[in-house]
């Protein structure tokens, strides 16, 4: 049996552009593991509709406060973000170092661009009153390209059950790897 007590847990650190399947995904793994699931939109809409702020960096280090307390107390941690600089992505892997977590940075991409338009265009918000960027806006976003090491997930050609089990067996590998 794996003593629970000593191990270090996760946080599952999901980046990517709007429409790419991030969300989806995120929330999916989230339910598979049964660990608590953090999405930026909905922290910095609340924080919009319900406090009347202009919201900039303080979702993020909202977000990061919440998830830091679940991490401290040994809870494997799903956040959902864009993450599109590399400064957000160090500030992700600092809140995990901070509280003796491992942390796992999965890039969600759609490399087909009228797949990636499509879903972008087409997707209806499931948070209320919270308005999806534009297939403009994504396009124009501020996207940093990576340097850190992180686990790709293409989601242009694959159902999100199977992106779901690539990334459970990736996963599976990983914990094997360092263990």
């Amino acid at each position: 049996m794996i003593d629970a007590l000593h191990m270090k847990p996760t946080l599952y650190i999901f980046s990517g552009l709007p429409g790419s399947g991030k969300t989806t995904l995120a929330s999916r793994l989230a339910k598979a593991l049964a660990i608590p699931y953090f999405r930026l939109d909905t922290i910095e809409h609340g924080m919009r509709q319900i406090c009347s702020l202009k919201v900039g960096g303080e979702g993020y280090r909202l977000t990061y406060r919440i998830v830091a307390d679940n991490l401290k107390i040994g809870n494997d941690v799903v956040v959902d973000c864009v993450n599109p600089w590399a400064l957000t992505r160090r500030e992700w892997e600092a809140v995990a170092t901070a509280n003796d977590a491992q942390y796992l940075n999965l890039e969600v991409v759609c490399s087909d661009r009228e797949e990636h338009r499509r879903r972008a265009i087409s997707r209806v918000s499931d948070i209320a009153g919270f308005e999806l960027p534009t297939w403009d806006e994504i396009t124009q976003r501020d996207y940093q390209a990576w340097t850190e090491d992180r686990m790709v997930i293409e989601t242009s050609k694959k159902g999100i059950d199977d992106c779901v089990a690539e990334v459970l067996k990736k996963i599976g590998e990983n914990k094997k790897d360092n263990a």
